[in-house]
């Protein structure tokens, strides 16, 4: 039997490379895709030890044509059976706001090459009545933060998409899950200085998004604490909730 393929934006380190380790078996053919050549490497070499195939693409997901070309690749092997988009970035450091620049490079990275990434998979998945695609959103995404403008208002972007997206492409046999963690202790959570609450290991994220991705369920939200803030954050009424978001330390 051919060896499922499974496509991780992302993998060269914290979630990315915690859901590589997790896939990685015999049975799996990975394709790890990462800006940071050394670390990817490493990442590979792990998965590898554990019995997975594995091919690397050294990569900016901004990159349209690039991604397209890795996505085609890993097409070429077989079809790919699951796409992670977990690339993503946020902005603003010890307090400061994200500048207009910061701005920018969110928006383009965190849509942006998550379209890159899912678009050209996603045509290919349709042709072939089969596929899974899981995008990596945020529970910050469940309403705009003043604390974090760029990245709240781009993680809502990819979690309203990825919820379209399940329901347009269902019936021809795609599954498309969002997933919408809480902290998770990666790089990108170091630069914090401010009380992170329910700080989660990068390995049992990924546990629980498999554990998701195995159900295919449309929204795969944790831990359960902060999803629920997240939901009641979107649900309460402007003049209830603005007054308390104002109040939330800066990234």
């Amino acid at each position: 039997m051919s060896k499922r393929i499974i496509f991780i934006t992302g993998a060269s380190s914290g979630l990315g490379k915690a859901l590589a380790e997790i896939y990685a078996t015999h049975s799996v053919h990975l394709c790890l895709c990462g800006r940071n050549q050394s670390r990817l490497y490493e990442t590979a070499a792990i998965c590898r030890e554990k019995g997975a195939e594995v091919s690397t693409y050294l990569f900016d997901v901004t990159e349209a044509s690039s991604a397209q070309e890795a996505i085609l690749d890993a097409e070429a092997m077989g079809g790919i059976d699951l796409l992670i988009a977990n690339a993503g970035i946020s902005g603003g450091v010890l307090g400061e706001a994200e500048d207009s620049e910061e701005t920018r490079q969110v928006f383009k990275t965190n849509i942006n090459g998550v379209i890159n990434t899912v678009l050209p998979a996603l045509e290919r998945m349709r042709c072939r009545g089969k596929g899974q695609i899981a995008i990596i959103s945020s529970i910050a995404g469940y309403r705009g933060l003043p604390s974090a403008p760029a990245y709240s208002a781009s993680k809502a972007c990819v979690k309203a998409w990825g919820e379209a997206l399940r329901g347009w492409v269902r019936a021809e046999g795609v599954n498309v899950s969002v997933v919408c963690p809480g902290f998770i202790k990666t790089p990108l959570t170091d630069v914090n200085r401010f009380k992170m609450p329910f700080l989660m290991a990068p390995e049992k994220a990924a546990q629980k998004i498999q554990k998701g991705i195995r159900k295919n369920k449309a929204i795969i939200a944790f831990p359960w604490p902060m999803a629920f803030a997240g939901w009641l954050m979107s649900a309460l009424p402007s003049c209830f909730i603005h007054p308390l978001l104002r109040h939330l330390p800066k990234k």
